[in-house]
């Protein structure tokens, strides 16, 4: 077999050794300047058997030795190897050619080196990584200044792999810094990087503010949590909950939209609830958890109907009372009337796009004449009764009236009428022969005319015990008697009861009742008995003033007028003596203060004038529905001792 290598014809035995080249190092890449071997190895005979002949490309070179080695590769080093042996004892015997190793000679790489973050801040962590393309087998030093020297070590620096980091920057840490790779088992370096300047600050201050700025936030509402870096420059911006990182963006706000739940309730209180035609009431709303920046809105409420904002959860619908809601958190009716009576709701809203708080419960607001021309009269007669008993309500005229009716509210809306589902009716009066909690509500009469009767406030109870209160309001003066009744007195009677004011405690009967013989407005408010762990429902006992008719302004006018009249004359009568005096003709009289003198009153009338009489003058007073007006005065000569004041 004959080779042709270019030169000349090599003889080659078949089945002669083959020979096998191998480059050092043998690393993938082999960088310009790093000192090259290649080893030409012999399956046969020793090394120094053979001599060699080396190939690059097409170019031989030769040798005694079995290693070719350049000191310092340059590009153009570049090229397919390939070796040869040749028995020095025989010229003719020759080995195979070794397969072509390709040598390629890499220029050096160029350190790159990143910091993050940079600037930094005071006290922040900082990282210096530094990269040569392939960080296989590459360390790295790293230097600060321009005295390029390596960076001294200090607690708060380390150094891992690619990485150098600075744990808390501070000011001594600002400078020039550079890297360089080496791989120490070659003896070579990578170009050095370009300077970086690590710039150190002082650490900025975060200002986080919330829109809206409410003191409490309701789960539900949607806020903007806005961060503002002041004087720093932040492209990215962590918010924090409770210490835990919940979102990193480049938008200095975070905006919270959650799904509706646990909404706060408005609260609405009706003063008066109970009034007269022309008389003023508020309507105030609240929300009890918060009181910033909420609007209000009004509603009253009706019988279910199509077409009218209707509560999910109930079976009326409500009114709107005004249209975009007010800033200010009550709402006044002026003057009410009967027209007004019925139930008023709340709620209240803010923020945009808005959060509204739930509906408030239903309050009750009740507006009729006080001397109205049908009564409504209950039997029995309180405002308190047990379950499964027999109620009667009947509207009772006055005087000339027709068309009346009976109306309830309960349970969130106006009813009208004494259908099947209430009782049974018998010409004016309907029957609720066997109660039921249902049942409570305020009752009222009303006619076609939109004329009201009284209204009395029902309640219909299962517990154990009632309180026995009156239907109707007091006046100032009257005596009143509250009395504790048992669900089964007769078999399980009750030594003693507490009665209660406001839930406060007044004292304990063993009568079961209670007495006040003359009640005045202080005495007005919300009564309950309680014995052991049984208690009645409460009871609201109002109480009227005493208002004075038109015949007391005109007893009363009547009377000034007559005292300024009498003082006077008295005045013109003194004067008239003294002048007769000085003329000699009084010289023997004496002048007396004036005496009190009675009329002859029925005996009722005096009692009550020896009680308000005054001590200096002779005027009897007469009680003329709770107001002291004074009687006639007369004037009269008393044995010429002076004058007498006579009523």
């Amino acid at each position: 077999m004959h080779i042709y290598d270019g030169k000349g014809i090599f003889q080659v035995s078949k089945g002669k050794a083959k020979a096998v080249l191998t480059i050092y190092p043998t690393s993938s890449q082999i960088f310009r300047g790093e000192s090259v071997t290649l080893r030409c190895n012999i399956q046969r005979g020793k090394v120094t058997d053979w001599k060699y002949t080396w190939r690059k490309d097409v170019v031989d070179s030769f040798s005694r030795k079995n290693e070719y080695e350049i000191r310092e590769v340059k590009m153009s080093d570049s090229a397919d190897y390939r070796c040869l042996g040749t028995r020095i004892t025989n010229q003719q015997k020759h080995s195979e050619w070794s397969d072509a190793v390709r040598l390629t000679v890499t220029a050096l790489p160029k350190a790159t080196l990143t910091i993050t973050p940079n600037p930094a801040y005071t006290g922040e962590r900082v990282t210096l990584t530094c990269s040569v393309g392939s960080d296989s087998g590459w360390s790295y030093t790293w230097y600060k200044d321009n005295t390029i020297k390596e960076v001294t070590l200090s607690g708060r620096h380390t150094t891992t792999g690619v990485t150098f980091t600075i744990s808390r920057a501070a000011d001594s840490d600002q400078g020039l810094y550079w890297c360089q790779g080496e791989i120490q088992s070659r003896s070579i370096s990578s170009i050095i990087s370009d300077p970086v300047t690590i710039t150190v600050e002082e650490r900025p201050v975060a200002l986080l503010t919330l829109q809206p700025n409410w003191p409490q936030i309701f789960s539900g509402e949607t806020v903007t949590l806005s961060c503002d870096i002041q004087g720093g420059r932040e492209i990215e911006y962590v918010f924090y909950n409770s210490g835990k990182s919940v979102y990193t963006k480049t938008d200095p706000e975070y905006r919270i939209s959650p799904a509706k739940k646990d909404q706060p309730q408005a609260l609405l209180s009706v003063s008066p609830q109970w009034l007269n035609p022309g008389d003023s009431v508020t309507l105030s709303c609240g929300v009890k958890e918060s009181s910033t920046g909420w609007r209000f809105f009004w509603y009253r409420t009706v019988p279910y109907t199509a077409g009218l904002l209707s509560l999910s959860d109930t079976s009326y619908s409500v009114e709107p009372l005004s249209g975009n809601g007010t800033s200010e958190d009550s709402y006044t009716l002026i003057p009410a009337g009967p027209s007004h009576t019925g139930g008023y709701v709340c709620r209240a809203g803010r923020g945009d796009p808005v959060y509204d708080t739930l509906y408030s419960e239903p309050q009750f607001l009740w507006s009729g004449d006080p001397q109205p021309s049908v009564s409504l009269k209950i039997r029995p007669n309180r405002t308190q009764h047990f379950t499964s008993k027999s109620l009667s309500l009947s509207c009772e005229e006055k005087r000339n009236s027709t068309g009346w009716r009976l109306k309830r509210y309960r349970e969130k809306a106006v009813e009208s009428g004494c259908v099947s589902n209430w009782g049974s009716k018998a010409g004016s009066t309907c029957t609720i022969k066997s109660t039921r909690k249902k049942d409570s509500g305020v009752y009222w009469c009303e006619s076609g005319s939109g004329e009201y009767s009284n209204a009395v406030n029902i309640t219909v109870s299962d517990g154990p015990m009632i309180l026995e209160s009156p239907a109707y309001p007091m006046t100032e003066g009257d005596s009143v008697t509250l009395r504790c009744t048992n669900r089964y007195q007769e078999t399980n009677p009750i030594p003693k009861v507490d009665f209660y004011k406001d839930g406060i405690f007044i004292r304990n009967e063993t009568t079961l009742e209670m007495t006040i013989p003359a009640v005045s407005k202080s005495d007005e408010g919300s009564y309950k008995c309680k014995f052991n762990e049984g208690e009645s429902p409460e009871s609201w006992v109002t109480v009227r003033g005493v208002t004075p008719g038109p015949s007391t302004s005109v007893l009363v006018g009547v009377v000034v007028g007559l005292v300024v009249a009498g003082v006077l004359l008295a005045i013109l009568l003194v004067l008239l003596c003294r002048y007769k005096n000085a003329k000699g003709s009084c010289c023997n009289r004496t002048f007396s203060p004036p005496q009190p003198q009675r009329t002859n009153l029925d005996p009722q009338q005096d009692q009550g004038s020896t009680q308000g009489q005054a001590p200096d003058a002779g005027y009897t007073r007469r009680q003329h529905g709770g107001a002291n007006i004074y009687d006639t005065i007369t004037l009269s000569d008393n044995n010429d001792n002076g004058i007498v004041y006579r009523l």
